[in-house]
């Protein structure tokens, strides 16, 4: 791929060399996302954070992604605080919103909408989710974080066993993750959901014509022994016709530290692409699994900034100039690692 004014819409569009092109400078982004070190590689940049659903750690990760790139961020945070509300298109916004920014992050309650969206903008449009179709820099997020906690164990992502764990059926996290391992030799994907809420057809195909191993069960406890990761999910209640349709759902597949232990590796590392449902009724990942160092869900969440730091650094063409206006911070956060 040619990152430089590309549009980023869909986990298809990488190969493996991108992907190590996309992580190989996501490393050397990282000192910056640690606020080791400062850059304004982008200073006088605008990103247009458009996001018409509810998001939290996607929109304000890619404001601190552009921010710590050194440009600025201006947000829609709602569908009900945009024109969209009185009858302007897609298309019409995208005209308006890329004429104000040098490029766009959208998130959209609607299927291909953030493509749709695309075809009208001026400048570059980075997929932050569209509906329950694909989530791509989660799914590249999730991999940079898979890579690096199984290079702990001295593993790679060729021979990965995984479990994919909940809502398949409309968790777009796993089905652009899915479409992403599918890149990868011998992998191995344990599916684990209620039957209605399987993974769709497609994604289904695409790993098995991938070479993937596919195992499909309803039962957790026999579809996360000997794995690697064991990635949780929650119940996408907002996607439902009927969200009383969803409670039955909640809670059938949860994780605590007494299933872990007796089904689990000792270095099974457990991942979620955030929020988790940590209500009674659903509790995906139980609070007594907080102290495990296997637990890596906020290193994920922290590998989001430096991953859309790296994108927005390939699109904008400035990584070979980061280091340019490089210099050592002025201030001190004793937590931060």
């Amino acid at each position: 791929m040619d990152f430089n004014g590309s549009h980023i819409l869909s986990i298809d569009q990488f190969d493996r060399s991108d992907i190590e092109t996309l992580f190989s400078v996501a490393e050397k982004l990282e000192p910056y996302s640690l606020r080791k070190k400062v850059t304004r590689v982008l200073e006088g940049a605008i990103l247009g954070n458009m996001f018409f659903e509810p998001s939290t750690r996607t929109r304000i990760s890619f404001g601190a992604a552009f921010n710590l790139l050194g440009g600025a961020v201006r947000e829609t945070t709602e569908i009900g605080s945009s024109s969209l509300v009185k009858g302007e298109s897609l298309r019409d916004t995208a005209q308006v919103l890329s004429g104000y920014s040098d490029i766009v992050v959208m998130r959209h309650f609607e299927d291909g909408s953030v493509e749709d969206f695309s075809k009208a903008s001026r400048v570059p449009v980075i997929n932050g989710g569209d509906g329950s179709n694909e989530h791509p820099t989660q799914a590249l997020l999730d991999l940079y974080t898979i890579e690096k906690e199984l290079k702990i164990n001295k593993k790679t992502i060729d021979g990965l066993r995984i479990a994919l764990v909940g809502d398949l059926k409309f968790g777009r996290a796993v089905h652009s993750l899915s479409k992403v391992l599918s890149l990868y030799s011998n992998v191995t994907i344990n599916l684990i959901s209620p039957e209605e809420l399987k993974l769709p057809p497609s994604y289904l195909s695409q790993l098995k014509k991938s070479g993937v191993v596919v195992n499909e069960s309803e039962n957790l406890e026999e579809g996360i022994t000997g794995v690697d990761i064991v990635y949780m999910t929650r119940i996408q209640e907002e996607r439902f016709k009927n969200k009383s349709d969803a409670i039955k759902y909640k809670g059938l597949l949860s994780l605590n530290k007494e299933i872990y232990t007796e089904n689990c590796e000792p270095n099974t590392v457990i991942m979620h692409p955030l929020p988790r449902d940590s209500r009674q009724e659903a509790n995906e990942i139980d609070s007594d699994l907080m102290e495990n160092p296997n637990l890596a869900i906020f290193r994920q969440a922290d590998n989001g900034v430096v991953i859309r730091m790296a994108l927005f650094a390939l699109v904008l063409g400035v990584v070979d100039k980061i280091e340019d206006t490089s210099r050592d911070i002025s201030w001190h956060t004793s937590k931060r690692h």
